[in-house]
C-alpha cells in the first residue's frame, strides 16, 4: 500500500519550489569546489543512452575540473533505485544524477517511489531524444495523417506497442491518440527490443519510440512523424507533427539532464551548469551524440527546472486521465 504522506508529496511535487526556486546556500562554500572526486549516478545499465551520454560528459568534465568524474550505474526498478539514492545523498557537491526524464516526470505518479521532484535541484538539461511514430515499410500509411485517417475509419482495428504501464512509449501513444481522436489498441511489452521485433514482424501496427531510428535508417522500418518541434538529423526526411498539420500541443520528449540532491549549494550548481554548457553546447557534442539520436539541447538550472515541472504536470495529467496512477 502506498504511504499516504509519500503519495501526497509525489503528486504535489511538480508544484514544489525546490526545482525552480532559490537554490540552497547553507552548504559549504563553493570557492574550493571541486576539492574531491565527483560521481555521476546513472539509474540505468551500462551501454544505454543515459550511460553513454554521462560517460561522454564525465570524460570531458574531468579534464576541465581536474578532478575524477566517475559514472556509477545504479540500475533497477525502472530507474527509481539510482534516482532515490541521489535524492538521499549528502548535498555536498560530489553526487549528481544523470537521468532521462521518466524517472522524474512519470515514475513518481505510476509507482511507489522514495522521492519526488522536491528532492532535487535542476542543474542542466543535456539533450533530447524525440519519439518517432514508426510502422513497417509495407504499411499503407505514407505519413501520420494517413494513419490517423485510417484509425478514425476503423476504431479499434489498429494496435500500438508500448513498454508497459507507465512507460514513455505508452503515455506518448495514448496522448497522441487522445488528442487526434482515434481508438488504437495498446499491446504492452516488457521492453523496446521485444516490441520493435514484433513491429518488424507485423504483429503490431505502430510504436512511438526513438529506438526505431537505426531501423528506419536501414530501411527495415518506416518513420511517419517525429514527435518534436524539429526534425531528427539522423532521419531528416521524417517530418514533425506541426509539418503534417497537427496542432495538438506540446508532447514531452525524452530529455536527459543532470540534477543534484536538494540542499546543494547554489554556487556549486551554477559552476557545474556553466562547465557543462561549455562541453555540450558545441559542434563537437552535436556530432558525437547525433548517432545516439540525442539532439543536444542545453538548459541552465532555472530553465531546466521549468521544463521538468511542466513535463511532469503534463505526464501526470495523462496518467490520471488514463487511470494509471499509483494506488
Amino acid at each position: 500500500m502506498v504511504n499516504p504522506t509519500r503519495r501526497t508529496a509525489a503528486l504535489a511535487a511538480p508544484l514544489a519550489l525546490a526545482l525552480a526556486g532559490p537554490l540552497a546556500r547553507a552548504q559549504s562554500p563553493a570557492a574550493s569546489w571541486p576539492d574531491r572526486p565527483i560521481r555521476f549516478v546513472v539509474p540505468y545499465p551500462p551501454g544505454t543512452p543515459p550511460d553513454l551520454l554521462a560517460r561522454w560528459v564525465a570524460e570531458r568534465l574531468s579534464k576541465d575540473l581536474r578532478q575524477p568524474v566517475t559514472v556509477d550505474n545504479r540500475a533497477g526498478a525502472g530507474g527509481t533505485i539510482g534516482t532515490e539514492q541521489v535524492a538521499r545523498a549528502t548535498p555536498d557537491g560530489t553526487t549528481f544524477l544523470v537521468t532521462p526524464s521518466g524517472t522524474l516526470t512519470i515514475a513518481p505518479f505510476t509507482q511507489k517511489t522514495g522521492y519526488g521532484l522536491d528532492d532535487f535541484v535542476a542543474v542542466a538539461e543535456l539533450g533530447l531524444i524525440a519519439p518517432v511514430a514508426t510502422v513497417r515499410p509495407d504499411a499503407p500509411f505514407p505519413d501520420f495523417r494517413a494513419f490517423v485517417a485510417a484509425a478514425k475509419a476503423a476504431p479499434g482495428r489498429y494496435t500500438f506497442a508500448s513498454n508497459g504501464p507507465g512507460s514513455a512509449t505508452q503515455l506518448v501513444g495514448k496522448m497522441l491518440h487522445r488528442q487526434a481522436g482515434i481508438d488504437v489498441v495498446e499491446v504492452p511489452y516488457k521492453g523496446a527490443t521485444e516490441s520493435m521485433t514484433d513491429l518488424i514482424g507485423g504483429r503490431v501496427d505502430i510504436m512511438y519510440a526513438p529506438i526505431t531510428v537505426p531501423q528506419i535508417k536501414a530501411g527495415r522500418l518506416k518513420g511517419l512523424v517525429t514527435v518534436a518541434d524539429r526534425r531528427n538529423a539522423e532521419i531528416p526526411d521524417v517530418p514533425t507533427l506541426a509539418e503534417q498539420g497537427f496542432d495538438i500541443g506540446k508532447v514531452p520528449g525524452n530529455w536527459f539532464g543532470v540534477l543534484a540532491p536538494k540542499g546543494t549549494a547554489e554556487p556549486v550548481v551554477t559552476a557545474l551548469s556553466d562547465r557543462i554548457r561549455r562541453i555540450v553546447d558545441t559542434p563537437e557534442a552535436r556530432q558525437a551524440l547525433q548517432p545516439l539520436s540525442i539532439d543536444v539541447e542545453f538548459k541552465g538550472p532555472r530553465e531546466f527546472a521549468t521544463l521538468v515541472r511542466d513535463d511532469a504536470a503534463t505526464m501526470r495529467g495523462v496518467i490520471q486521465a488514463e487511470g494509471l496512477q499509483a494506488r
